[in-house]
């Protein structure tokens, strides 16, 4: 069974997320509101994805600490391993610089592609 490999980056003013299943073939990018409403809402999109694409989905929670406040505060009761379906690792932030919005009005995602990747391959 093939992997599909997510990566989510909450922020203040949003949360992004980018699904890749190859190094080459992204199938999702999004810009969310920044915090879910639901206690479910992470591990529901999880479970959806996975059962769309008929794969485990390897989800990378990318998040930083900046003064005693922590971006996955909102994340603190999701479930984060949901068994065959998928599982969730927090990464910290890469320090790589987020571009601004390119024509199609998602941005790059440079920054979450490199998660993305880099978790692919351990």
């Amino acid at each position: 069974m093939t992997v599909l490999h997510v990566a989510i980056s909450p922020s203040p003013s949003e949360t992004r997320v980018l699904a890749m299943a190859s190094s080459t073939d992204t199938i999702l990018k999004a810009r969310l509101s920044p915090t879910p409403l639901h206690p479910r809402a992470l591990s529901t999109l999880l479970e959806a994805l996975a059962l769309w694409q008929g794969q485990r989905v390897h989800a990378a929670l990318v998040a930083g600490h900046r003064a005693g406040v922590s971006d996955l505060s909102p994340y603190r009761d999701a479930q984060l391993d949901g068994g065959a379906l998928y599982r969730v690792a927090w990464v910290p932030a890469c320090p790589v610089a987020r571009r601004g919005r390119d024509i199609t009005g998602l941005g790059a995602f440079a920054d979450l592609r490199q998660v993305v990747l880099a978790e692919g391959l351990r």
